[in-house]
């Protein structure tokens, strides 16, 4: 008996490794494809090689990088970045980043993570303007190693800073979801 639930212990931590894994990589070949959108050689491309490079830091095999490329300099292919502006617990303000093939249904899935975990849905320009791209980088990118910065970090703590954490991580679990920013200190 014991042999049996010893199994059934390792391969429900290697079914929940997996799934985490196939997130993060779902999530870096979706930042491949946009960048190889407007060139999908990484040679004269540096947003996707940089995109490759994270990639492969991550073990994603040769192969499901080259299917990412080919897929988005393919004519169907209509993955496209998102900017999503929010506030959190404490009145935070929050950026999200996301790639999605389909805007509506992530900008539902978006706020209805919000709404179930003390967020707002903020509108444009409300509360990007409170961060500056790292590296001075002007035109952003999803993806970034760079990333954003807030301009003026907000102190946040107690029971305000676990339910941004909550926040936080239920956006970082949706699968178009690439990168979250937020001026919590």
């Amino acid at each position: 008996m014991s042999g049996h639930s010893h199994w059934a212990g390792i391969k429900h931590k290697k079914e929940i490794t997996d799934q985490k894994r196939g997130k993060v990589f779902s999530k870096l070949l979706a930042a491949i494809s946009v960048a190889a959108k407007t060139e999908p050689n990484p040679d004269f491309n540096p947003r996707l090689r940089t995109a490759v490079l994270k990639a492969k830091e991550m073990s994603v095999p040769q192969d499901n990088i080259d299917r990412a490329i080919k897929k988005a300099s393919e004519s169907g292919a209509n993955l496209e970045e998102l900017l999503f502006e929010a506030y959190g617990p404490g009145s935070t303000a929050i950026l999200i980043e996301a790639v999605s093939d389909n805007r509506n249904r992530t900008v539902q899935e978006i706020k209805t993570i919000l709404r179930d975990c003390g967020g707002k849905w903020a509108e444009n320009g409300s509360v990007q303007w409170a961060f500056e791209r790292a590296a001075g980088n002007q035109q952003p990118a999803i993806g970034d190693q760079e990333g954003w910065v807030a301009k003026f970090p907000q102190e946040i703590s107690g029971e305000d800073g676990e339910k941004l954490a909550k926040l936080i991580d239920a956006l970082e679990e949706n699968e178009g979801v690439q990168n979250v920013y937020t001026n919590a200190a």
